[in-house]
């Protein structure tokens, strides 16, 4: 019984974690370069991605792929994560690296890694599901964000409306936004549309993990100490190990409990890279974190989705 749940988990994550590890490799042998890696990154982000979030949401039965219950509590605790992180961080991480060492240790990559997991473990349900929470996460993500960068990050500076203007341009909300509207319209597209789209739209993982593994920084690894460390234990340990245990209690269970620990136990994005840059940072630290998160939640994924089919609640 134990082998084969271990083996139905391995066959859902290793194809992911391999992808990345591709990624590097590829990136190491020089196939593929930063020049690469930044245009298939915006790819993905302002087309690919859109496009898929958009049509497995159309397709999705409404009621099945909003979950506002679901959504609610993983914004609550990500929100929580958020403050505890912070709480930890003014008393033990240097004023001017705390604002890094916090966002890396909530802000996860959920519309790439998490997704491509749920996808993999529940086929359209997990990708329609997912999709609404990944592109809904957003917007917490990048008010947090924001607010902790404005407050340590000697160089960042924003409004609200500035925040306000970015999230309503942000291509994954948009296309959210566009799928429930479309859903709820019925609105249907023509046969060959769909097919296009689906071809445009199955590039979207592949190339994004192999972006995710390509943009690891081997020497930020060698680089890292114990805050980088720290706040990669938050976020793919002791997030999903207090956040997951609490919500099955709560009642949530099968393939919402699923859902829930993957985006809970994803690693840190790699956009805290770039926000860490704008608030003056030489950046070193986010992509310690950014690196180690990456390698553990490996683990960390593996490890929580045996446990939870070994109890048979998820």
């Amino acid at each position: 019984m134990n082998n084969e749940i271990f083996a139905q988990v391995f066959a859902v994550t290793a194809p992911v974690f391999t992808m990345v590890l591709l990624g590097a490799l590829l990136k190491k042998i020089r196939l593929i370069d930063d020049a690469f890696i930044g245009t298939a990154s915006m790819l993905t982000f302002k087309a690919t991605m859109p496009t898929l979030l958009f049509l497995s949401i159309l397709r999705a039965d409404l009621s099945t792929a909003l979950q506002p219950w679901l959504v609610g509590y993983f914004c609550i605790a990500t929100c929580l994560t958020f403050a505890g992180a912070w709480a930890w961080a003014a008393r033990r991480v240097p004023a001017a690296e705390r604002g890094i060492y916090v966002q890396g240790a909530f802000r996860g990559n959920c519309g790439i890694i998490s997704l491509a997991l749920a996808a993999g473990l529940y086929g359209d349900y997990g990708l329609s599901v997912g999709g609404v929470m990944a592109g809904l996460i957003i917007v917490v993500f990048n008010v947090l964000s924001t607010l902790v960068l404005s407050v340590y990050g000697g160089g960042y500076r924003t409004t609200a409306w500035t925040v306000l203007r970015d999230l309503a341009r942000n291509p994954l909300i948009i296309a959210v936004a566009a799928g429930l509207l479309g859903s709820v319209a019925g609105l249907s597209l023509p046969h060959w549309l769909l097919v296009s789209g689906d071809y445009f739209a199955g590039i979207t993982l592949p190339i994004a993990l192999i972006c995710v593994g390509g943009s690891l920084s081997l020497s930020a690894f060698c680089r890292s100490g114990s805050l980088a460390l720290g706040a990669s234990l938050i976020k793919v340990l002791w997030s999903p190990l207090l956040f997951t245990p609490l919500a099955w209690a709560l009642g949530f269970g099968g393939r919402e409990l699923g859902i829930l620990f993957l985006f809970l136990a994803s690693p840190t994005a790699a956009v805290s890279y770039v926000m860490a840059k704008a608030a003056g940072s030489d950046g070193r630290l986010a992509a310690s974190i950014i690196a180690i998160s990456t390698l553990l939640s490996a683990a960390s994924v593996m490890a929580g989705l045996f446990l939870l089919g070994l109890l048979g609640i998820a």
